[in-house]
């Protein structure tokens, strides 16, 4: 895909899920809970799993956010239903290497799906926290950490 049609694309996807996020509420009976901040500018988001054994029954995010956190949270929510928590572990590395341009999704073999849409974010390094925000969420709830934060 040329970088301007990856580049409309990724701009399409973010202001859909920002418009109408995907999995936008609290799980009342949620089995790991975890927090995320972003300093930088000002993203809060709360994430919540619910796990039967090893997978991802459900999962959903709460708060307030710029749109690149909020849509990041919107995919990745939509990408994780029904994974494993392996399947969970492998793309949140992916993804990592992918916002930090070391994962070209054209070339190198992954999962991502439709979270390639991120695959320019590198280039504007302010905006790799807010799009990862969710993501370092995710792993804290794994983790049974509650409160993470991305200084």
């Amino acid at each position: 895909m040329s970088d301007s049609a990856r580049d409309e694309l990724y701009q399409q996807v973010i202001l859909e899920h920002n418009k109408k996020p995907r999995n936008f509420k609290q799980l009342t009976d949620s089995t790991h809970f975890a927090e995320g901040y972003n300093p930088l500018c000002g993203d809060h988001l709360k994430v919540f799993l619910h796990l039967k054994g090893d997978v991802i029954d459900d999962i959903s995010f709460v708060g307030d956010g710029c749109a690149i956190s909020k849509a990041s949270a919107s995919l990745m929510t939509t990408a994780l239903k029904g994974k494993t928590v392996k399947e969970a572990e492998t793309l949140f590395e992916q993804f990592h290497h992918l916002i930090k341009g070391e994962l070209n999704p054209d070339k190198d073999p992954n999962i991502l799906g439709k979270l390639a849409v991120f695959s320019g974010i590198w280039h504007y390094p302010a905006r790799v926290k807010c799009a990862s925000l969710s993501w370092h969420t995710l792993k804290g709830a794994l983790e049974n950490k509650k409160s993470i934060s991305t200084e």
